[in-house]
């Protein structure tokens, strides 16, 4: 089934073609904007967090601190989706941009187990397949939904196994989990890049196309994009770096 609309049959009279790509367009730059500074403030503050001896034995020698971090973490990914609906779009930004502070503190790790060349081929290899996979979510002609829960239940099917592999500490599952997580945020990447504009299409079409509304839809954009990007690059460092 094709997500191309048919702008004769569905579009109000007001709204023409080229206003909503332009709207859309719009709400693409905010996404990819916000989301690159998400990934800049992250950067920062993991090498900050690495300039001080305190922050890391705080961090890194405290398991409470750090699985801490992590829950405050994950709390902060609901809350952003929540804020969303419920409070302010700009709520919601500053909440993102929390989120992507302590993910640099807890991300800080890796530069500690990975050589620098791999982390940046890693992050390189990274962009390049978020840039091909982003422009296939936002062209493609094929419906996408169905893909929905069959990521979302792939998804919480790594997450168990590397929650179970926490105790089992099984090579050969780590690089299951691995690869099929890989797999896992690939979709992820083509499916959230068009379910952010059928978002913004759909908005528009209702009527509900505020400024407030759509800088909603971009803050959803940016956290999932940001999460999609993070998680793949963490996997593919994972198999294209070789420990110290």
């Amino acid at each position: 089934m094709s997500t191309e609309f048919n702008f004769q049959e569905q579009y109000p009279a007001e709204v023409s073609e080229a206003r909503l790509r332009e709207i859309f367009a719009g709400v693409m730059q905010r996404v990819y904007g916000w989301m690159s500074l998400g990934l800049l403030l992250t950067t920062i503050v993991a090498f900050i967090t690495l300039s001080s001896e305190m922050v890391l034995r705080l961090v890194l020698g405290n398991m409470l601190v750090f699985w801490g971090l992590v829950i405050a973490e994950l709390v902060l990914v609901v809350s952003v989706n929540r804020a969303i609906n419920r409070l302010s779009s700009g709520v919601g930004l500053a909440l993102f941009f929390l989120y992507s502070a302590l993910s640099g503190v807890t991300l800080s790790v890796i530069f500690l187990a990975y050589g620098l060349g791999t982390i940046l081929l890693a992050f390189g290899t990274t962009t390049l397949i978020f840039i091909i996979l982003t422009v296939v979510g936002l062209t493609t002609k094929e419906d996408l939904t169905k893909w929905g829960p069959i990521l979302f239940v792939g998804l919480l099917g790594i997450i168990l196994a590397s929650v179970l592999n926490f105790f089992f500490a099984s090579a050969a599952l780590d690089w299951i989990v691995t690869y099929v997580g890989i797999l896992i945020f690939l979709g992820l990447i083509v499916y959230d890049s068009n379910l952010i504009k059928k978002m913004t299409f759909a908005t528009v079409l209702q009527g509900n196309g505020s400024q407030e509304v759509l800088n909603g839809i971009a803050v959803m954009g940016a956290l999932r994009l940001y999460l999609d990007f993070i998680n793949l690059f963490l996997r593919l460092l994972r198999v294209l770096g070789r420990r110290r």
